[in-house]
C-alpha cells in the first residue's frame, strides 16, 4: 500500500460501522507516519445512525428498534447509514495548499456531482450547507474528521438506500429535509458496485490523482494488526 503520488482504492463490501471507524484509525496513523498513500476505502454499512461530535441528540426522534446509534468524531449532525448506500472514506494527507478545510469539503461535492452525471442526476450545492443535494432533495450527506492534517469519515450517497430509515431522524440538522436516491430519481437499476466503478473514477479526476492502484481488502484489514498500541475505540455509544 505504499505510494505518495497515486491513490489506493479497497473495495470493502458490507462492513459493521464499529469496525470501519476501527480500520480508518489504523489507517490515519499509517498515513501520518507516510506508511501508505492516500487511501479511499469505498463499502456499505449496515443499518446504524451517527452523529458528529457536537450533534443534537434530540434530532434522532424515532429510531427503529435494533439499529445501533453512535457518536462519533466527525463534523456535522446525525445521518443514516444501511444498505443500498455507498459510503466513501477518504483517509487523504492535506498538504501544503491542501490543507485548508473547505476546499477539501468543495472537492468531496465535485466529486459526487460528477459521479452523479453519469446517471443523468443534476446534483448541486447549497450555500451555507455540505453535502450534495439533486432538486428539492438531498441524495449525499458528508461529515469529516481531520487529525494532523490526514482526513477520515467522509460521504454517504444514496443509491437504492431505503429511505424510509431517515424519517426516524433529521437528516443532518436541517429541518424539513428530505433525502432521495438514485433508484428514485429514475435509476432503479444501479447498483452500489456500479457507482463503485463511476464514483472512482470521478474522486481520481476531481482529486487529480496520476495513478489508481487497487488494494485488495485482505492487505487494508492488516493494518488493525501492526498499529501499535491496538485501535481506538468508538468513542461513545449514543443507544443501541
Amino acid at each position: 500500500m505504499n505510494g505518495r503520488a497515486s491513490l489506493n482504492v479497497a473495495r470493502l463490501g458490507v462492513v459493521d460501522y464499529t469496525a470501519a471507524f476501527q480500520l480508518q484509525n489504523a489507517l490515519v496513523a499509517a498515513r501520518i507516519r507516510d506508511e501508505i498513500g492516500d487511501t479511499l476505502l469505498l463499502l456499505e454499512h449496515p443499518h446504524v445512525y451517527t452523529l458528529g461530535r457536537g450533534a443534537d441528540a434530540s434530532y434522532v426522534t424515532n429510531p427503529p428498534d435494533g439499529v445501533p446509534i453512535h457518536r462519533v468524531s466527525r463534523g456535522g449532525q446525525v445521518t443514516y447509514h444501511g444498505p443500498g448506500q455507498l459510503v466513501g472514506y477518504p483517509i487523504v494527507k492535506l498538504e501544503g495548499v491542501k490543507r485548508d478545510v473547505s476546499r477539501y469539503l468543495r472537492k468531496l461535492e465535485g466529486a459526487l456531482i460528477e459521479a452523479l452525471r453519469a446517471f443523468d442526476i443534476d446534483g448541486a450545492r447549497r450555500e451555507g450547507m455540505t453535502g450534495v443535494w439533486a432538486g428539492p432533495r438531498k441524495i449525499a450527506s458528508i461529515g469529516v474528521g481531520i487529525r494532523r492534517w490526514v482526513t477520515l469519515h467522509g460521504f454517504a450517497l444514496n443509491v437504492a438506500t431505503d429511505l424510509s430509515y431517515f424519517d426516524a431522524i433529521v437528516p443532518c440538522g436541517i429541518e424539513g429535509c428530505r433525502m432521495t436516491s438514485i433508484a428514485e430519481l429514475g435509476n432503479p437499476h444501479v447498483t452500489v458496485t456500479e457507482l463503485t466503478d463511476v464514483l472512482t473514477d470521478a474522486f481520481v479526476e476531481t482529486f487529480e490523482y496520476h495513478e489508481v492502484t487497487a488494494v485488495a481488502p485482505d492487505d487494508v484489514w492488516a493494518a488493525l494488526e501492526v498499529l501499535p498500541g491496538g485501535c481506538d475505540a468508538l468513542p461513545s455509544i449514543v443507544a443501541q
